[in-house]
């Protein structure tokens, strides 16, 4: 997996990162246009997943990292600070997703979707995600295709890390709608990235 799409929670804090976390702290705003640049187009690529709108995920970018210089004491070192800082991107999201006609609005959204689609009941071998599967560019091409529910669903859970369960209580969803989601999505990336495979070969 891309260390860059991986879950928030998974890799060890890096040294530098802490020294410029430190020195942010302390005050020192060079260090943290450091940690600006450092990650700047992590949290941008996050951004425009759960947006997929470039002026959206660049207000959102831009909030995340002012958000970050207020509360980043909060940082204690367990996991990378890349991963931090999306779950800061995700959490300021969430809190726009909430406002209740946000929220109505893709909970139809995910209906809909469902309603629409073939009956997909969530097969237990599909245990694995698509992320390997893909390179970086066909991932963001991807993603960007599917519709925003599943696009939602997706993006919280197999690139930032989220459990079934924790965006069940973001989006209001039962788990197990939350899970036919993301067996949904996942089938339509890889009928993608099997016709992309089929054109490439056939050309």
């Amino acid at each position: 997996m891309d260390p860059q799409l991986g879950n928030h929670g998974a890799a060890r804090p890096d040294h530098e990162d802490m020294d410029l976390v430190n020195r942010s702290n302390a005050g020192d705003r060079a260090a943290f246009e450091s940690i600006y640049r450092r990650y700047v187009d992590r949290i941008y690529g996050t951004s425009l997943r759960l947006t997929a709108d470039r002026v959206e995920a660049e207000g959102l970018t831009q909030d995340t990292f002012v958000r970050a210089w207020f509360s980043l004491a909060g940082y204690s070192g367990q996991g990378s600070l890349g991963g931090w800082l999306a779950r800061v991107a995700v959490n300021l999201w969430r809190d726009r997703f909430r406002s209740d006609k946000r929220r109505d609005r893709l909970q139809g959204q995910l209906t809909a979707e469902l309603a629409a689609g073939p009956a997909l009941p969530v097969d237990p071998r599909d245990r694995g995600g698509v992320i390997p599967l893909l390179t970086a560019l066909d991932l963001e091409w991807a993603v960007a295709q599917l519709p925003p529910g599943a696009r939602t669903v997706f993006v919280l859970h197999d690139v930032e890390g989220f459990k079934h369960r924790e965006i069940g209580e973001m989006l209001g969803l039962a788990t197990g709608t939350v899970k036919a989601h993301l067996h949904r999505a996942r089938r339509l990336l890889r009928g993608m990235l099997a016709d992309e495979r089929e054109e490439t070969h056939g050309s």
